[in-house]
């Protein structure tokens, strides 16, 4: 296993490598092209709105497949992308989150969330934190401060007309509570608290499929995020968000995002729509890359990443090249670590039901059907999403009925001859 995991952290780095080879003559004028290539007029829309930290990738899979997230949602990342995920999502889990951001400027984080049944529940917070450091003509230290921005909320979802065949439709929402601290040496009467929410929809269905697995490989997304008013007269980044994730094959996952900027409290403008695109591929059932790509305001950026599965701690790692990354200093990296704490016993009465459900149809086949009707009756009661349970004890219940029907009327004629 060690020798596998070293495999895995070098082809990533490898991965990395072609960005450090470009120089900083080559940097330039690529950053140049890539600003007439997306014609960023939009630039004069961009930081119009407070508490960034809103929109500020905590990082994980959501960050490394460039935000293109929505559909998606599939780990503690839907707290940023779409709030109705945590009704679908498979285990229990708590991440910590690292982001190295810009020179000295650092986000921390960390999430749980939970499911029980089609309820699904969790809380996340992140905080950025900027050092400013005062220094006297002789060099000493004499004053140390340090600008903050955070974010905390909770979570809850729930999903309907979930069955064997259709994985429903989940809605959900994020209340969450924004603060910035502005030092007052720095300026003061700057500090603000706000009040926002997310809210968000999210399905999952079989299209041009082409594996066989009972997890749907279509998901159609849609979410409405950082919702609320102004915090000190400044408008929060409000986003409305679409998105799709396809999976053409078991490995392979593909993403899209649209985004669209609002400011529904304000008369400021908004941002121009933007887009994310992203893709993950799944090396080794421990080991998976992804990458994706994020254009919106005035600096599109590509993300990279890879993660690691060691039992039930996942380890992430992403590097991001947009036009403030210094490809020579040690930043625009993130680190998640996940833990993960199962799934509160759903597979293990998931496995329960599909015997009841396989003893059902045997005892069907041969015509032992009150029995039939009771196994697939003890089917649904563990799994009432059971469909099939359900469908072969309605099918077992008619023909015992049936059956019954012909046994009466055959006993009504044989008194009628007699």
């Amino acid at each position: 296993m060690k020798k596998h995991v070293v495999h895995a952290i070098t082809f990533s780095l490898l991965l990395l490598f072609p960005t450090l080879w470009l120089q900083a003559d080559t940097r330039a004028e690529t950053y140049a092209d890539i600003t007439k290539a997306f014609g960023l007029s939009g630039a004069e829309r961009t930081g119009l709105t407070t508490l960034p930290v809103l929109l500020i990738p905590i990082g994980g899979r959501y960050e490394g497949m460039g935000t293109a997230y929505t559909a998606v949602s599939d780990d503690a990342g839907y707290f940023d992308a779409n709030p109705a995920a945590s009704a679908m999502l498979r285990y229990t889990e708590f991440s910590l989150f690292h982001n190295n951001l810009i020179a000295d400027a650092n986000l921390e984080g960390l999430s749980y969330t939970s499911r029980r049944n089609n309820f699904g529940f969790g809380t996340a917070s992140k905080l950025i934190h900027v050092p400013f450091t005062e220094y006297d003509r002789y060099g000493d230290q004499v004053n140390a401060i340090r600008y903050l921005e955070g974010m905390t909320g909770i979570n809850l979802s729930y999903r309907f007309l979930h069955d064997f065949y259709f994985e429903g439709i989940a809605v959900g929402s994020n209340l969450k509570v924004g603060y910035r601290h502005v030092p007052e040496v720095i300026e003061p009467g700057q500090s603000g608290l706000g009040f926002m929410g997310d809210f968000g929809m999210l399905t999952r269905f079989n299209v041009l499929k082409f594996y066989n697995a009972r997890e749907r490989n279509l998901s159609l997304g849609i979410s409405v995020r950082n919702l609320g008013p102004p915090v000190l007269d400044e408008p929060l980044p409000t986003l409305v968000t679409a998105g799709i994730g396809y999976k053409p094959l078991r490995p392979w996952l593909l993403s899209f995002d649209v985004l669209y900027p609002i400011q529904p409290f304000n008369d400021q403008p908004a941002e121009y729509p933007g887009f994310g695109v992203g893709t993950a591929l799944q090396v080794t059932n421990f080991f998976s890359i992804q990458t994706g790509f994020l254009y919106r305001g005035a600096n599109p950026r590509t993300s990279l990443g890879a993660s690691v599965e060691l039992r039930r701690v996942r380890l992430t790692a992403n590097y991001t090249l947009d036009l403030t990354t210094q490809l020579g200093a040690v930043d625009r990296f993130s680190v998640e670590a996940a833990f993960n704490f199962g799934d509160r016993g759903r597979s293990m009465r998931r496995a329960e039901a599909e015997e009841f459900y396989l003893d059902s149809i045997v005892a069907f086949a041969e015509g032992r059907l009150e029995t039939a009707v009771e196994l697939a009756g003890d089917a649904v009661e563990i799994d009432p999403a059971f469909t099939p349970a359900r469908e072969i004890e309605e099918t077992a219940a008619e023909s015992l009925r049936i059956q019954r029907e012909l046994e009466s009327i055959r006993l009504d004629e044989q008194v009628t001859s007699e």
